[in-house]
């Protein structure tokens, strides 16, 4: 499905409808163009930039009891709408996993959803180095790394990866997590104390393997765990344990060939972060600690 037929879904979810911009055009050069001129042509005529997103990590991209999208990427997505000129419009593509493949195959124009901008994503690598795909461009927005999150009290004793040995961890499908828990099961092969990984698609299933004792932690954005530590069942069943691990950035993520529009939405980041608009972005979700200097493309390294 093209993004043109999705814009034509009478399903889709509308985030923000910007205004277009007041800026005049000069000489016509980018450099005296507004960012709306500066979009693809497709995208000015049809007045929407569509976005794929996975609607599953509170507070970074969920859907509110109206059921309407919420968190940092939904606010950030209505700031560059009003930067843009055009609406930025949300798809629920179901599992994590299906974010990129989706983008890939032209089902939306960009995706949004607390994606980690990493070397393999960009250069379309599996955990081998083997080529699997195209890659992303990314224009990255946020920084964070990643949590352990334990039944409150601890009981298993865990703080680091390593004590996960012997133990059952459950993650998202298709996650840095995921890769992330793969490694750490080679490790713990090695010493003898083999480690079970449990893939899901939502995160109330990981803290269902929780709660339960399916899986003695889970690992997830070091932002969604704290959420889930303050606020699932009032924060009396969850806690984080540990350090942040390897913090990398989230990005917004585009084809490769997809060239102008990825340099008219970095260029619009850093509008949102010069402006301030940025800042009270991340104040509002309480996420002050992940705001970067500057938008960058592919900062993965």
């Amino acid at each position: 499905m093209t993004p043109n037929s999705h814009r034509r879904n009478a399903a889709l979810v509308v985030v923000a409808a910007g205004s277009l911009l007041l800026s005049a055009c000069g000489s016509g050069s980018s450099a005296t163009k507004s960012l709306h001129d500066q979009l693809p042509a497709a995208i000015r005529k049809a007045g929407v930039i569509s976005v794929g997103a996975s609607f599953t990590a509170a507070p970074v991209v969920f859907k509110n009891s109206q059921g309407q999208p919420d968190g940092l990427d939904p606010d950030l997505a209505a700031a560059l709408s009003k930067e843009l000129g055009v609406t930025l419009e949300f798809h629920d593509v179901g599992a994590f996993a299906n974010v990129l493949p989706g983008l890939l195959s032209k089902q939306y124009d960009v995706a949004m959803s607390g994606i980690t901008d990493t070397h393999e994503r960009e250069n379309g690598l599996d955990a081998d180095e083997k080529p699997v795909n195209a890659g992303n461009d990314f224009v990255d927005y946020f920084m964070a790394g990643v949590g352990i999150v334990v039944h409150r009290g601890n009981p298993e004793g865990i703080n680091t990866l390593d004590k996960l040995c012997g133990k059952t961890v459950a993650v998202k499908k298709g996650t840095i997590h995921d890769t992330l828990a793969n490694n750490q099961q080679n490790a713990c092969t090695r010493t003898g104390s083999p480690l079970k990984i449990l893939e899901v698609d939502a995160d109330t299933t990981l803290q269902d393997d929780v709660r339960t004792g399916k899986a003695a932690a889970y690992l997830t954005d070091y932002p969604k765990a704290l959420f889930h530590s303050e606020t699932v069942d009032n924060g009396q069943t969850f806690q984080v344990v540990g350090q942040q691990l390897q913090p990398r950035p989230y990005g917004i993520a585009l084809r490769k060939e997809d060239t102008v529009l990825r340099d008219v939405l970095t260029k619009a980041v850093e509008r949102l972060i010069l402006n301030g608009t940025y800042d009270g972005v991340l104040s509002n979700r309480k996420l002050q600690d992940g705001a970067i200097p500057a938008a960058v493309v592919n900062g993965s390294d």
